[in-house]
């Protein structure tokens, strides 16, 4: 017997999933709106409407093509079939485009913000889609990554689940507590990535300190240690949000240079000699 399997498009709606996307959700909402452009983008997890409160006029949703998307492996007994979610609903954000996220279809330098739910998790090559978001945003540009923890609580509960199931052979599938496609993305290599391609990590945050409980009363009643948890043991928060803007080497915003031009221009100029000049005019007399 296998573990069972959860994909993305099922987890959103377990009651952990519900609890991550409500923190995700708040800490987005506080960091776009106040970025400013003309096009953004988000890139996959309808679920999760990234750019609600941000400002910028256009704005698009873009899911994955089907044909690049990672097969998620399918459930393999009934036992692990009861252990999943109820099926999703349809999601009431329709996307503005399918793509592929490693060749998306914006002209270099066009693009003033990208956001990516989970998007790297399940990304057939996320280096190269990371590359394809450097592509097409403009210099002073941000990316806003969001990503699981494989250091957090929650993934090492993961981790010990499949421990246990390896070692009873399979006869005692471990019921998953994340999603089981694609793979977590730590934040330092992450952070390592964003830096090989010019980019400078702005903020930072790490969270979903609760324990890997199932019940949403249960949830409740430990998100005091959300509080708790950036100051106690930081690095163990179940998820964090990135925000890296990308910098062009060579390249330095101007600003209105021209007007201290004209000042310096209009300023008087004192003569230089005059001590001299006043002997020469003398001599010559």
């Amino acid at each position: 017997m296998s573990a069972p399997i959860i994909d993305f498009q099922g987890w959103p709606h377990t009651p952990a999933g519900q609890y991550l996307l409500g923190w995700e959700a708040a800490q987005l909402d506080a960091l776009v709106a106040d970025m400013f452009g003309y096009h953004a983008i988000q890139l996959g997890l309808p679920a999760l409407p990234t750019l609600q409160h941000n400002r910028i006029p256009h704005r698009w949703l873009a899911e994955q093509d089907s044909a690049v998307t990672p097969a998620v492996p399918a459930v393999q007994n009934e036992a692990s079939e009861a252990a999943l979610p109820p099926p999703a609903p349809a999601s009431p954000t329709k996307p503005d485009l399918v793509t592929d996220f490693a060749a998306l279809p914006f002209p270099a330098a066009s693009l003033d913000l990208v956001v990516l739910p989970h998007t790297l998790e399940v990304s057939a090559d996320a280096h190269a889609t990371l590359r394809e978001v450097e592509r097409v945003l403009v210099a002073q540009g941000r990316v806003v990554i969001c990503g699981f923890n494989p250091v957090g609580l929650w993934a090492l509960r993961e981790a010990r689940t499949r421990l246990w199931t390896h070692l009873a052979g399979g006869r005692w599938p471990g019921r998953a507590y994340l999603p089981q496609a694609g793979e977590y993305l730590g934040y330092w290599r992450l952070r390592d990535w964003l830096r090989l391609l010019d980019f400078e990590v702005e903020v930072v945050r790490f969270g979903c300190y609760v324990p890997a409980v199932r019940s949403p009363k249960w949830l409740g009643r430990f998100a005091w240690m959300e509080t708790m948890g950036p100051r106690w043991w930081p690095i163990f928060g179940s998820a964090y949000v990135v925000v890296a803007v990308k910098r062009v080497r060579g390249v330095r915003l101007m600003g209105a240079l021209w007007k201290n031009t004209l000042a310096r221009a209009a300023r008087p100029v004192p003569a230089a000699h005059s001590n001299q000049d006043a002997m020469h005019k003398e001599q010559t007399e």
